[in-house]
């Protein structure tokens, strides 16, 4: 499995992890009698790479291998790997010689900008771990940390689990919509895009109604990250979580939120106004606007307003058209290309995944991409970009290349047509490509901060740029060819697609600030001023403008919570900072090479090794503000004066 030569069955990951731990082990031994230096941050680095190797690749195999026994064996490498990392995190002596080098300024001047972060960041991971703490505080922090886990992995599973309901509670005619389990329905979702105004509510009063177990859960999930935040001397857990990102403090977050929110504001409510005329027309006795109408109606406004049937536009993006067009774009902006590999036996989990060789024209290889397309059973239906195995300079002068999947859930194709993408899987394609693109140049020397492996609000910027690149006609016209014909997509109908999608954007963008505001909230000051219910209704009220709905408690199907918790708002900074990397660099010409060379040098080539918002200044050449951020986000729901002048 991905090369990796004990792995040709499950309990080769018993033998990867012995020989891991074994490894780290000596490598502890050399931390610890090596004198202050450089090669401190380098064994650290090694350390660091030994346990990940495993972990990575098992954090990948345990989600998405199709063998049960390849899951739970790698599932259990996770936990084991885990649980030595947090006994390191709390190694005094292992700490001790970190702190000599940190603490010796002659050294420390001589080392370059680069081994002075990793040296700083792995001395923060110490620290949250309460290195500094007396033993019986450390044991403390070790136990919060592990429950902490655990609570995690519990919470995560309730948000996805469905409810049941006697199925003689709703009305005959709509229960045929759930799964019948004997006298019960089961309701496993929220029905978004049903046209029927009254299933759509039933699935969100029953989906959303609480759960006392899930309840307890969250609440406890979220007292013991305050309490392990204030045990290793923060404020909040959100002080904790947004150290070294590029908002730096919750204060930075919530006035960007609110300064959105206000600029948002007069928008939304023509948004809301749109959906509630709209729904008056096709639901006359019901006409008030609830949470359940949101991604409806405004998904009808869309269709209505422009023709945007996704049909109409999958015969121009086969999977192959795509890929072709993402292979021309990085071989215009920054001379790579991608190139199919053969596959030995046994390396790939399922035959339809694709390995891909990624080149640069002077450099050569940089590393490898498996594709991971296509449907198939228990497959998790989410598109993500997982690190195999970092790249880091090895102490034989080699570079270690970087591993990378990337996750998708794509139709299979037929007998008489390729897989077709619909454009919002096109996007997402060119969206986890800006993901291994940055995998494959964040070439950094340290293997901690290579790629991907840095801050959450800046890790989206690159993927996200690429939406702006997948939305441009002059991209989309290299590539998109009618699948029997070979005639390119009409620039009419890139331009509706695009005008399209800022159709009620305003509202749904709101939604987003009212995620990331209830996040900062339950990730704040505690104990909280009232339950996380009554905080919800009041956030619903106040920022997003739809009423609550009583007896629901959207909270415990946040299953963001656990990934990102106190850094839900990233996705919307990183937008902001894509937008104007994008108006900015690449607007004028999105094949310019030069600029191409610019963003790889700025913004892609340092991984996690230099600060976020001194690279986001590299590239655009100024500093942004909060009100930047807000601007580079509102001027993109404007509407395109000459798209609707054509279409008009």
């Amino acid at each position: 499995l991905f090369g990796v030569p004990e792995l040709n069955c499950p309990e080769g990951f018993q033998e990867a992890q012995d020989k891991a731990l074994q490894e780290s082990e000596q490598l502890v031994q050399k931390a610890c009698s090596t004198p202050p230096g450089p090669e401190t941050v380098m064994i650290f680095d090694q350390l660091s790479d030994a346990l990940c190797r495993v972990a990575d690749l098992a954090d990948f195999v345990k989600i998405a291998h199709p063998d049960f026994a390849f899951r739970e064996a790698a599932e259990e490498a996770c936990r084991n790997i885990g649980t030595m990392v947090e006994k390191l995190n709390t190694d005094v002596e292992l700490c001790q010689s970190l702190r000599h080098l940190l603490a010796d300024e002659v050294v420390m001047s001589s080392l370059d900008p680069e081994t002075r972060r990793v040296a700083e960041l792995f001395m923060f991971d110490f620290e949250i771990s309460g290195i500094h703490l007396d033993e019986e505080k450390r044991k403390k922090a070790v136990s919060l940390n592990v429950r902490i886990l655990d609570l995690c992995n519990e919470f995560l599973t309730g948000t996805h689990l469905p409810n049941k309901i006697d199925r003689h509670v709703l009305p005959e005619h709509i229960r045929y919509n759930f799964t019948a389990e004997g006298n019960y329905l089961q309701v496993a979702g929220l029905h978004a895009d049903c046209p029927d105004d009254l299933v759509r509510e039933a699935a969100y009063k029953i989906f959303l109604y609480p759960n006392a177990e899930q309840l307890s859960r969250l609440e406890e999930l979220l007292a013991s990250r305050n309490s392990l935040a204030q045990l290793v001397g923060y404020d909040t857990f959100a002080h904790r979580a947004l150290q070294g990102t590029m908002a730096k403090t919750p204060e930075t977050v919530t006035q960007f939120l609110e300064k959105l929110s206000d600029q948002l504001s007069k928008r939304t409510q023509k948004d809301f106004e749109m959906m509630t005329k709209m729904k008056m027309k096709l639901n006359p006795q019901n006409s008030k606007l609830m949470p359940w109408d949101h991604p409806y109606y405004s998904g009808v406004l869309r269709a209505e307003r422009y023709n945007i049937d996704p049909g109409l536009y999958c015969p121009f993006f086969s999977l192959g058209a795509c890929m072709e067009g993402l292979n021309s774009l990085f071989s215009q902006l920054l001379g790579i290309s991608l190139y199919a590999e053969q596959t030995q036996r046994g390396e790939v989990w399922s035959e339809d995944v694709r390995k891909l060789a990624v080149v640069h024209e002077t450099e050569g290889l940089l590393g490898y991409i498996y594709c991971d397309f296509f449907q198939r059973p228990d497959k998790p239906h989410q598109d993500c970009h997982f690190t195999v195995r970092g790249g880091r300079l090895k102490e034989n002068g080699e570079y270690q290349l970087p591993v990378v999947v990337l996750m998708l859930s794509l139709p299979h194709s037929t007998r008489g047509a390729p897989t077709l993408l619909s454009p919002g899987m096109m996007e997402n394609l060119f969206h986890e490509m800006g993901h291994a693109m940055h995998s494959m140049l964040g070439r950094t020397r340290y293997q901690h901060v290579t790629g991907t492996r840095c801050p959450t609000d800046f890790a989206e910027v690159p993927s996200i740029l690429m939406e702006y690149f997948a939305n441009d006609y002059r991209v989309v016209n290299q590539f998109a060819r009618h699948y029997k014909t070979g005639q390119p997509l009409p620039k009419n109908m890139v331009s509706r697609l695009c005008e399209s999608k800022k159709v009620c954007a305003a509202a749904d963008m709101q939604l987003q600030v009212f995620y990331a505001a209830l996040d900062q909230i339950y990730h704040g000051k505690h104990p909280l001023k009232k339950s996380t219910t009554e905080i919800l209704k009041e956030t619903q009220e106040k920022v997003y403008g739809l009423p609550y709905v009583p007896n629901t408690a959207w909270q415990l199907r946040f299953s963001h919570l656990v990934g990102y918790g106190a850094k839900y708002y990233s996705y919307l900074m990183s937008r902001a900072v894509a937008s104007m990397v994008w108006k900015q660099c690449f607007a004028q010409d999105p094949f310019d090479r030069a600029m191409g060379e610019r963003y790889r040098r700025e913004m892609l080539a340092h991984g996690g090794g230099k600060e976020p918002i001194l690279m986001v200044q590299g590239m655009l050449q100024k500093s942004p503000s909060v009100e930047d951020f807000v601007d580079a986000l509102v001027s993109d729901l404007d509407q395109d004066f000459e798209t609707f002048i054509m279409d008009s």
